[in-house]
C-alpha cells in the first residue's frame, strides 16, 4: 500500500472539514475514498461535490472495499460502537474526541483494539502544538523536578445560546453526553494528563445551566490529588468573556507558564524544598535561569491524520493512540460523579455507578426540540486549534 484511502463517517462540522482536507490533498499519502452520513440530503450534496462513493449505512461502507481507514465523526455516544465495527471489518480507525461518553464503553473499545493489528488513533489534535509538546518534554525530563501542581484556567470556550440552540443534540445528556467537559474541554483534560499524569482522587463542582438554558454543565471546577502529594486544579466554562487560557506547571526545581502563545520556563538552580529547610533567611530568593518559547505552530487535525497515515504505511509511533482516550473520559466521568454525589471519587472509577446515574440523567431529560437550523457551520473552525485569547 502506497496511499491510505480514508472514509469519513459523519459529515457534520468536523467531518466535513476532514472530508475537504483529504479531498484537497492536504495530507501526504492520504486520499478521500468514501463518505457516510444518515442524512440523505447531506450525503447527496457531499457525493456530488467530491465525486466519491457515499453510504447511508456505515456497515455498507465498511464492507465496500473502497477504504483502508475510517475517521469517525458521529455523535459522542456512538464513537465506541462504530469504532468496534470498523476494527472487526479490518479497518484502521481514527476517532474524533472524546473517545466516548462512558468510560466503560471506551474500555470495551480499547479491549477490541487490542485484538486487532490495525492502527487506532484519536483526534487529540492539540498534542501537535509545539508549546504543549515542549512542556511535556521538560516535565518528563525532570526539568521542573518533583512535581507540585498543575493549574489550568481555560475559560475562553465562550458559547452563546444560539450555539446551543443550533442542534437538538447539543448540550444534552442524550445527545452529547454532557456539557463543556464533554464537548469543549476534552482537549485540555487530555493535555493535562498527558503532561502531568492521572490523579488518584478527583473532586469537582459542575454547574448545570449556570449561564445558558441547557440541562448539562456550562461551568466546571476540578481538583485532583496525586499519590505523591501533587495536585491539579482545572477550571473551565462556556459562559465568560473575555476568557483566559493560562496553564501553570510547578515543581521543586522549576515552573512553566503557558499563556498568550508563549511558554515561560523558570529553571531553579537549587531545589526549592532543600532551600526551604536549609536556608537561614526567612524569605530567601532562589537563583534561576529563564527561557521563553514563542511558537504557536501546530499541524492540528491534518497533523494527526498524517501521523495515523504514517503509522499505517511506515509503522510510525502514534502521537495520540486511541487507547489513551480512556484517560480523558475517565477524568470527565470522575468529575461528573463527584459533582453528582458531592463526594471525592477515587480512581479507578466505579464505572457501574457512573453508568447508572448517567442513564438516569438521560432518561429524565426532556427531549430537546429542533430549532430547524441543524446544519453544519464553519463559524467555529478557528476554535478547533489552540486559542490563547
Amino acid at each position: 500500500m502506497k496511499t491510505v484511502r480514508f472514509g469519513v463517517v459523519g459529515i457534520g462540522n468536523i467531518g466535513s472539514m476532514h472530508t475537504r482536507n483529504l479531498y484537497e490533498g492536504k495530507i501526504p499519502r492520504a486520499t478521500l475514498g468514501a463518505v457516510c452520513d444518515c442524512d440523505e440530503t447531506v450525503l447527496a450534496r457531499t457525493v456530488n461535490t467530491y465525486k466519491i462513493p457515499g453510504y447511508l449505512d456505515y456497515h455498507e461502507l465498511f464492507a465496500s472495499g473502497t477504504i483502508d481507514a475510517v475517521i469517525i465523526a458521529v455523535p459522542h455516544m456512538l464513537h465506541p460502537t462504530v469504532a468496534i465495527e470498523a476494527m472487526r471489518a479490518g479497518l484502521h480507525v481514527l476517532t474524533e474526541k472524546p473517545a466516548g461518553v462512558l468510560a466503560s464503553e471506551v474500555r470495551r473499545m480499547n479491549e477490541e483494539a487490542d485484538r486487532h493489528s490495525t492502527v487506532f488513533g484519536i483526534m487529540f489534535n492539540q498534542r501537535t502544538n509545539r508549546l504543549f509538546t515542549r512542556a511535556r518534554e521538560i516535565v518528563l525530563a525532570g526539568g521542573i523536578g518533583k512535581r507540585k501542581r498543575l493549574t489550568w484556567i481555560i475559560t475562553n470556550w465562550y458559547r452563546t445560546q444560539s450555539y446551543y440552540d443550533s442542534g437538538s443534540w447539543r448540550a444534552t445528556w442524550r445527545g452529547e453526553g454532557g456539557g463543556v467537559l464533554m464537548n469543549q474541554a476534552p482537549h485540555n483534560l487530555d493535555i493535562a494528563q498527558w503532561i502531568f499524569g492521572m490523579p488518584k482522587t478527583v473532586r469537582a463542582v459542575c454547574r448545570e445551566g449556570l449561564y445558558h438554558h441547557i440541562t448539562v454543565e456550562d461551568y466546571a471546577s476540578i481538583y485532583g490529588e496525586y499519590e505523591d502529594g501533587a495536585s491539579m486544579q482545572f477550571i473551565t466554562t462556556t459562559g465568560e468573556f473575555p476568557g483566559t487560557n493560562r496553564l501553570e506547571i510547578v515543581g521543586d526545581r522549576g515552573k512553566l507558564v503557558l499563556e498568550e502563545g508563549k511558554l515561560k520556563y523558570w529553571r531553579l538552580l537549587a531545589s526549592e524544598e532543600e532551600v526551604r529547610f536549609s536556608s537561614d533567611v526567612g524569605m530567601a530568593s532562589i537563583p534561576y535561569e529563564y527561557e521563553e518559547l514563542a511558537d504557536t505552530r501546530e499541524s492540528a487535525h491534518c497533523g494527526i491524520i498524517e501521523n495515523v497515515t504514517n503509522a499505517i504505511l511506515d509503522g510510525t509511533p502514534l502521537l495520540a493512540d486511541g487507547r489513551e482516550g480512556l484517560n480523558q473520559i475517565t477524568l470527565t466521568n470522575a468529575a461528573y460523579l463527584s459533582a453528582w454525589t458531592g463526594a471525592p471519587v477515587t480512581l479507578p472509577l466505579d464505572e457501574r455507578l457512573f453508568d447508572q446515574i448517567h442513564q438516569e440523567k438521560r432518561n429524565s431529560e426532556e427531549e430537546k426540540p429542533s430549532s430547524g437550523s441543524e446544519k453544519k457551520s464553519e463559524e467555529h473552525l478557528p476554535r478547533w486549534q489552540v486559542n490563547w485569547t
